[in-house]
């Protein structure tokens, strides 16, 4: 798991990483599914997608598998099940920030996505099928650093290949462990989305609407923001970076 309180690599790193990234075009895309493994997942790293393609006028909807319960497992203040509403809540703000529907849950334990993958993989399955063409999905990066996330990114690649549905990941813990040499990355070629202002805006509302995740729930340590300021940094430029 990554450690909040850790700076992390220099976000100057990805500068020129980002920079040679070709751009990503939406043409001939009608309608986005992303999927995240918890709520605020779909925010950090596609709200700004999301709130793209709703200005083109693409359907969109949003899945997370989990409900977040365990985001704060020592909290000695918020039990799992307190937290679950509360995430279940702030996610469906935030996708009223976006300009989508609220996001259907799939129920999954927060922690144990890898347990349950073939299940997600039915499921996203069975929520792809009626798609007509030029339908794409979005789904967490099958090696973000974060299992539930990894998970997800599995599931979703099975799913869409079944299908023979376009798939973009989006990294979210990768930018807090990896630098562009890691040999995670030696393979691959990210594609950028330039946003708006329109969808910055959009984002950084969506973004707001996770309080239990950029603050801290009390004063104890337990409690302590998942998503402080200088994580923060990373989901808030003008660019989102998927893997294709």
């Amino acid at each position: 798991m990554i450690d909040p309180t850790a700076p992390g690599p220099d976000d100057s790193v990805w500068a020129s990483w980002r920079a040679r990234s070709p751009a990503l075009t939406l043409a001939g895309v009608t309608r986005l599914t992303v999927v995240a493994a918890h709520p605020d997942d779909e925010v950090l790293g596609a709200g700004g997608l999301i709130a793209t393609a709703r200005a083109l006028g693409m359907a969109v909807r949003v899945v997370v598998a989990t409900d977040g319960e365990g985001s704060h497992p020592a909290s000695p203040t918020w039990t799992p099940e307190r937290l679950a509403a509360r995430r279940v809540e702030e996610s469906r703000c935030a996708a009223a920030e976006l300009g989508v529907e609220s996001p259907i849950r799939l129920g999954i334990a927060d922690g144990r996505v890898a347990e349950s993958e073939a299940e997600v993989a039915e499921q996203l399955s069975a929520l792809l099928a009626d798609q007509p063409a030029g339908s794409w999905c979005a789904a967490t990066w099958r090696n973000d650093g974060h299992p539930d996330h990894e998970a997800v990114g599995r599931a979703a690649a099975t799913a869409t290949a079944r299908l023979g549905v376009p798939l973009l990941e989006y990294p979210i813990w990768m930018w807090h462990w990896a630098t562009p040499d890691h040999p995670r990355l030696a393979h691959l070629e990210p594609v950028s989305l330039r946003l708006t202002e329109h969808a910055q805006a959009a984002k950084a509302r969506a973004i707001a609407r996770f309080p239990s995740q950029i603050r801290p729930l009390s004063a104890a340590p337990e409690d302590a923001a998942i998503l402080p300021e200088h994580i923060l940094r990373r989901f808030t430029g003008p660019t989102e970076t998927y893997f294709s």
